[in-house]
């Protein structure tokens, strides 16, 4: 089942990574937006190929992504050739990527080292119902802001399903709107609004306590919110293949995300500050 995301968004950033202008053309501002498409999902194998409306998912979050106004073209990164035939068949373009890599971001910049850009996009395979102004969003930021190395997106939400939800990726940001953190934990926590009458309780009926609050008149509880993530990134291509190198840090490991990478600001700093 695909998941309708509606766009309301908050546009965020990850700091400057100390890149000189040896490293980084800010003059050139060629977007290309790769989109990561495996066969052999854990949840859900074959969903890049299932079909929404007649047509294969893939072809439909190219076909928006493709609209964008700020996209010069679109690719998609794939290890499996099921996956590049259909690609094909509707007139898209796909490259064969190493079936050894462990993220999405790891895939588009196996593809992106061919890429002649400045700028690279990467957006879900999953995510048929992404608008095209989301596209154009990160890659507006990168091209205005110099400072920003990394852009993506969130959404305000306050549905308990989605707070509690570790599916739903959420995200807080510094008041200039930086990201802080990633988790798929409920963050940032609301201590006294969740709180129950003990710890044991809190773990065991966390869900069944905060219901019970949301349906009592006047709760507090009904001004919590969260900001959940939405996965999509403009990279700098340069940021992108130094992030690709590094290995995956222990948040990452932990959490399953692999946004978390780029968490660990101050070691990719002091290691990218090297070849500043």
């Amino acid at each position: 089942m695909v998941n309708i995301v509606i766009w309301g968004k908050t546009l965020f950033q990850f700091r400057n990574l100390h890149l000189s202008n040896e490293y980084v053309n800010y003059d050139m501002h060629k977007a290309v937006a790769v989109i990561p498409a495996r066969f052999d999902s854990t949840r859900l194998p074959g969903k890049p190929l299932a079909l929404l409306k007649g047509k294969p998912l893939i072809q439909l979050v190219y076909e928006k992504v493709s609209a964008a106004n700020l996209i010069d073209s679109t690719l998609v990164a794939t290890d499996d050739r099921r996956i590049f035939d259909a690609v094909a068949r509707f007139g898209g373009k796909a490259v064969m990527t190493s079936p050894a890599h462990e993220s999405g971001t790891d895939r588009i910049a196996e593809a992106a080292k061919g890429i002649d850009c400045d700028i690279i996009v990467n957006v879900q395979g999953d995510e048929p119902f992404i608008k095209p102004q989301m596209v154009d969003d990160v890659v507006k930021l990168l091209i205005e802001d110099k400072s920003t190395s990394i852009g993506t997106l969130s959404k305000k939400t306050s549905d308990l399903q989605e707070i509690l939800s570790p599916n739903v990726v959420k995200v807080v940001t510094d008041n200039e709107g930086f990201a802080l953190y990633f988790s798929r934990a409920p963050i940032p926590y609301y201590r006294d609004e969740w709180k129950s009458q003990s710890t044991e309780q809190r773990t065991q009926n966390t869900e069944t306590d905060i219901s019970s609050k949301l349906r009592t008149p006047n709760s507090e509880l009904r001004t919590v919110y969260c900001y959940k993530h939405i996965g999509i990134y403009g990279f700098r291509k340069v940021v992108l293949l130094r992030f690709a190198s590094m290995k995956q840090g222990r948040l990452e490991m932990i959490e399953k995300l692999e946004q978390l990478t780029n968490e660990d600001l101050r070691k990719a700093e002091e290691w990218l500050s090297l070849y500043s």
